[in-house]
Order: C-alpha cells, then sequence, then structure tokens
C-alpha cells in the first residue's frame, strides 16, 4: 500500500513529491501519464519565477525540477488515474486506466485546469506568441503598449484592470453589450480610462507574423463592419475548466466537497472535506494560476499528508 498517491506532476504534483519523501513518507508515487512539468511548460518565456533572475522558457523552468524532486525517493508512474475513490474503510483506490488498481493511506490531486478556447483564427497559432490566458504572467511583456481582453465575465473585467496598470491602453472585446461580471466590477472598468468597451462584434481573427501578434479583427453582429486593432498582445478570457474527472464517483457524485464551478474546496493547508485528501494548484477554490504559487500548494499538501498518515500510525488504524 502506498503511503501517498500523487495526482499530477505540474509544480504542485512535483513540489508535493519532493516535500513527503524528504519529510520522510515512503511509498510515495507521483501519477503522470506524461512527462513531468505541466502546463507551464507551454510557456515561451517566464521572468517572475523567484530566484530566476534570467527570462525563461517554461520548459527551460522546469527542466530540472523532476530530478530534484525525485532525489528522496518519489517515483514516478506514467500512468493515468480515472478515479479516485473510498468504498470502505481508511483506505483510497487509485483505479488506472489499464484496468489496474492501488491503495494508498492519502492522495494529494494536482490535476490542474484547462482554459477555455475562444475559437477564433489564430488562436492557437498565436498562443505563446501574443496569445495569452494568464495576465499576471505575461502581462508586463506589453508594459505602455495597447492590448485586448476578450471576454465578459468577472475574470476578463479583473484581468482588464490589472492590465491597465501595465499598458497604455485595454480594449475589452465582449460578443454581447453585457456582461456576466458583477456590476461593480463592470462599475469600475467602465471608470478606468485606460479601458475602451468593445461590444456587440465577434472575433474574426488574430494576425500576426513570425515574430507574433501584430493585431485582431472583429466584426459588428449588426452591420458586419470589420473593426481592425492593431495590438500585441491578446489576452483569453472565456472560461477555465478544472480537471476533477479522478474525482467524480460512479454515481456523478464527487469524493469531497466541490464549488459551484467544480473547483476543489480546500482549508490553508490544502485539506478537503475528505479526511486524507489533499488538493493543491489550479484544481482548488481561489487558486492564483502561478507556478510560485502551486508549489506552496504541494508543500502544503505534502506537510499535510505526512501528518496525517503518522496520526494514522500512532493509533494503528493502518
Amino acid at each position: 500500500m502506498l503511503d501517498l498517491a500523487i495526482i499530477g506532476g505540474g509544480p504542485a504534483g512535483l513540489t508535493a513529491g519532493l516535500y513527503a519523501t524528504r519529510g520522510g513518507l515512503e511509498n510515495v508515487v507521483m501519477y503522470e501519464k506524461g512527462m513531468p512539468g505541466g502546463a507551464i511548460t507551454q510557456s515561451s518565456e517566464v521572468e517572475n519565477y523567484p530566484g530566476i533572475k534570467e527570462v525563461v522558457s517554461g520548459m527551460d523552468l522546469m527542466a530540472s525540477w523532476p530530478e530534484q524532486c525525485m532525489r528522496f525517493g518519489l517515483k514516478h508512474e506514467m500512468a493515468e488515474v480515472v478515479r479516485v475513490s473510498r468504498p470502505e474503510g481508511l483506505c483510497f483506490k487509485v483505479e488506472l486506466s489499464d484496468g489496474s488498481v492501488e491503495t494508498a493511506k492519502s492522495v494529494i490531486v494536482c490535476t490542474g485546469g484547462t482554459p477555455r478556447k475562444a475559437g477564433f483564427k489564430g488562436e492557437e497559432e498565436f498562443f505563446g506568441r501574443g496569445v495569452s490566458t494568464c495576465a499576471t504572467c505575461d502581462g508586463f511583456f506589453y508594459r505602455d503598449k495597447e492590448v485586448a481582453v476578450i471576454g465578459g465575465g468577472d475574470t476578463a473585467l479583473e484581468e482588464a484592470l490589472y492590465l491597465a496598470n501595465i499598458c497604455s491602453k485595454v480594449y475589452v472585446v465582449h460578443r454581447r453589450d453585457e456582461f456576466r461580471a458583477a456590476p461593480s466590477t463592470v462599475k469600475r472598468a467602465r471608470e478606468n480610462g485606460k479601458i475602451e468597451f468593445v461590444t456587440n462584434v465577434l472575433v474574426e481573427e488574430v494576425y500576426g507574423d513570425a515574430m507574433g501578434v501584430q493585431g485582431i479583427r472583429l466584426k459588428k453582429k449588426d452591420s458586419g463592419e470589420v473593426i481592425d486593432l492593431p495590438v500585441p498582445g491578446v489576452f483569453v478570457f472565456v472560461g477555465y475548466d478544472v480537471n476533477n474527472r479522478v474525482l467524480k464517483q460512479e454515481d456523478g457524485s464527487f469524493l469531497c466537497d466541490v464549488n459551484e464551478y467544480g473547483e476543489v474546496v480546500v482549508d490553508l493547508q490544502m485539506r478537503t472535506s475528505e479526511q486524507g485528501l489533499f488538493a493543491a494548484g489550479d484544481i482548488r477554490i481561489m487558486a492564483p494560476k502561478q507556478v510560485v504559487c502551486a508549489a506552496g500548494d504541494g508543500a502544503n499538501a505534502a506537510i499535510g499528508a505526512i501528518a496525517y498518515v503518522e496520526h494514522l500510525h500512532r493509533e494503528n488504524l493502518c
């Protein structure tokens, strides 16, 4: 039986493995069907990770993490977890896609999430080269430049307000005249002199060249008029899906409490409503979606898992 099963091999999962094994847990396995590293490996430039003074790619940032995090005995299993359950007793059941099953005393879920795509032409082509889904990560690259934000929810307008502190102008592009965001957030955005609303339009395409994005073309829904915004940065905020599938049980319920968006409810120690089950990184509520924060979550979760497993041993419960 595993002391700890870690689901996901991004910054949260790797850090959890490092802290758990260095802290004394044995038989710790990190399940990640691909190479460890997480979504940050797709980023072309990272300049806000403490201790790394050069601007590096996400791939370069994460290159040394697996070796360091496996130094104390963490094992990497290249397997896909399809479900984590607790059918009876204190043990967790970890079901793999090949039909095999492992048991674990504790589990940390670090499966992250996936930003939704808007579906316009050029979105995939220029992702990481002018198209972004993270203003905190990439906003600084557009200091004193004009950018466009696509979306009409709270996240879109909050990120537009953030970008307005950095950029010379922020166009908020939305397909409707009304916004899903809270009225107070809409009011703050409308009162910001750097933000201009471009509403009731459809995104036709983002265009550019080998150097990156050069602009975005929009079409008015009522007249068909084409609007060209010559911006080097386009930020897409049309929704975010957390990867919580492994927590869904056969009856459709979740193993632990989740909020209305499917994000796992945790406390400050990354503990879920199910004892011995932890969640770290972008899958949890209020996640900042930053590498440094995900790593901190992983460390917190591992420390909690160590305490939980030690409790089981002291009480002779396993």
